[in-house]
């Protein structure tokens, strides 16, 4: 396997620079072998951890904040609100760093999965969120991604109009990807991790919800010269949607950085094979995924993102989709906490 060292350009490096960032992750993150697991699909496979970034249990969302906590403390924010499903990692992540740096943090649960039990309701990242002191609201709506952020900009004048100086991380597409620039950041991670092994991989996998952590992987790999394939397995919706999201989240984080994209049509690859029955629902595959990692590997997954992208991952391996021993990269984006929420669907009950 060919050695490659890449670094970020210089120009890119200094732009990244001009945007105001607070510390939040441990990084770099370790990528480890997953050598059982591998060797049952036939691959070599790796897993890059970002589930110990360290911030309230982990998880990938500590590198996204760390530019919207940026932007609210430039702008002298006492308080951050934010939107997203019952048992968001974004918001767990986002009240715990409300914390450390002393802001009050209003955060809006959506409806966005429906049929669940009481542990849903109570526990996992809900029951840490209430630990973290964070104000909750409900949103009855889980496809409504303006609606959501509309609301926050009304519970924001209300702060507002009270003497706070609140700071809104949006929802909808419509606006900057600032959070993106966490995985241009993470993306040269990687690629001085690829160059310290003095290996490449043949395939990055990684979840695509939101599209800030695809966007912003892909966009960092191929300003860091990687062409290295960067699979996404959808989480929220299909593919071809997604496929326009990414696109978008790619020409947006450009615009931000004012340069041209490094991101091609061709290099968005999107597989939905694992969504089915739809955002944060489990199934018997991404059941099986999750016990699957955890015996071959003692590697807890969970069940609304890291498991649909294993189910996922597993699928293509067993479908062909890379030759014997091909080295494959699994982004563990965490979200462990959900599993505390889910116990029910995962034992069968």
């Amino acid at each position: 396997m060919r050695a490659l060292n890449n670094p970020m350009k210089p120009t890119l490096l200094n732009r990244l620079s001009d945007f105001p960032r607070v510390p939040l992750t441990q990084a770099p993150t370790p990528i480890e072998s997953l050598p059982r697991l591998g060797a049952e699909l036939g691959i070599e496979l790796f897993v890059k951890r970002d589930d110990m970034t360290g911030l309230a249990m982990g998880g990938n969302k500590a590198r996204q904040l760390e530019f919207y906590f940026g932007a609210a403390r430039a702008a002298k924010a006492d308080t951050i609100l934010i939107t997203g499903a019952k048992q968001s990692n974004f918001i767990r992540m986002a009240a715990a760093a409300a914390a450390r740096l002393g802001m009050a943090a209003h955060v809006q649960l959506e409806n966005r999965v429906p049929g669940m039990g009481a542990d849903y309701a109570r526990s996992g990242n809900v029951l840490l969120m209430d630990l973290l002191g964070a104000k909750q609201y409900t949103y009855p709506h889980g496809e409504d991604e303006a609606g959501a952020d509309a609301r926050l900009h009304e519970l924001a004048a209300e702060i507002r109009a009270q003497g706070g100086r609140p700071y809104v991380i949006p929802l909808a597409p419509n606006h900057p990807p600032l959070g993106a620039l966490g995985y241009v950041v993470a993306a040269q991670e990687i690629s001085d991790q690829m160059a310290a092994s003095e290996q490449d991989f043949d395939c990055v996998v990684v979840a695509s919800g939101s599209g800030l952590t695809h966007g912003g992987l892909l966009f960092g790999l191929r300003a860091c010269s990687r062409d290295v394939p960067v699979q996404g397995i959808c989480v929220r919706r299909p593919a071809d949607p997604q496929a326009d999201r990414i696109a978008s989240k790619c020409q947006e984080i450009a615009a931000m950085l004012d340069v041209a994209s490094p991101v091609t049509a061709q290099d968005i690859r999107l597989d939905d094979g694992a969504l089915a029955p739809g955002y944060g629902q489990p199934s018997e595959a991404v059941n099986e995924a999750i016990r699957l990692t955890a015996t071959r590997e003692g590697l807890l997954l969970d069940p609304v993102y890291t498991g649909k992208v294993m189910a996922g991952l597993i699928a293509l391996a067993r479908g062909g989709a890379w030759p014997k021993g091909a080295r494959v990269l699994f982004i563990h984006t965490g979200g462990t906490p959900a599993l505390f929420a889910y116990g029910e669907e995962l034992r069968g009950k």
